[in-house]
């Protein structure tokens, strides 16, 4: 693991990284020592490891005690883009304009991608649970849209994932794998999502596995996710992680 910088600031250290081309940041509190919770932070689709939403959420748990750890998911970011997901991307975006129904073609992209963002965030948990400041302590994964889509396969592939806060994504693909899934789930749905139509939504809250889950449903688009749910996730993390 390669750190180029590290920056302060209102208590909380950033540090960009890479590990094996993967690109990635972590954020601590200032000064941290010792072992301490690990949240890992999924971005969405066309995003990238420092996308506002994820710095926000990774800063606020970090000044909370927690480490949290983002990386560029594959194709996205500073990551390369290969020619096959130019084509999916691509016939993605024309079945969506030709009023495809978008949990189909939005699986066929993450299928795509998951395999290999799995190894990635396995490779990264074991590479920074070796750091001083991190630890071997217990881990989380947050992640909404595509970092639903990806996390899901994640968490029921890696059993040192403890608890995981998920949603904006319907059942498309992820059945199987949201049926492995028994550590505590937090569920974000909004209700009027012109993306991922409220059923499908439902469908994938029902098929996880979890004897301990929590359906988050707030009125308003796909973007529309009230800033009072990042509070809501520190303290489903803080329960099950501290």
């Amino acid at each position: 693991m390669r750190f180029s910088s590290q920056t302060s600031s209102d208590g909380v250290t950033e540090q960009p990284f890479t590990l094996d081309e993967i690109p990635g940041v972590l954020w601590t509190p200032e000064d941290a020592r010792g072992t301490r919770p690990l949240i890992l932070l999924g971005h969405g689709g066309g995003q990238h490891k420092t996308a506002p939403g994820i710095v926000s959420h990774a800063r606020r748990y970090a000044a909370e005690g927690f480490a949290a750890v983002a990386i560029d998911a594959p194709n996205h970011g500073d990551r390369p883009k290969d020619e096959e997901f130019g084509r999916i991307a691509a016939e993605l975006r024309a079945g969506m304009a030709a009023g495809e129904d978008p949990g189909a073609l939005v699986a066929g992209m993450h299928g795509y991608l998951a395999g290999q963002a799995v190894a990635d965030w396995q490779a990264i948990l074991s590479a920074v649970q070796r750091l001083d400041q991190v630890g071997v302590g217990p881990v989380g994964y947050c992640g909404m849209s595509m970092g639903c889509g990806l996390g899901i396969p994640l968490i029921a592939a890696e059993p040192r994932i403890r608890a995981a806060v998920l949603g904006l994504l319907g059942v498309h693909g992820l059945a199987e794998d949201a049926a492995r899934i028994t550590v505590p789930v937090q569920f974000l749905v909004q209700w009027n999502d012109q993306m991922v139509p409220r059923d499908q939504s439902l469908a994938l809250f029902d098929a996880l596995a979890s004897a301990e889950k929590t359906l988050h449903a707030n009125p308003g688009g796909h973007g529309d996710v009230p800033s009072f749910e990042a509070d809501s996730s520190l303290r489903f993390f803080a329960r099950h992680l501290s």
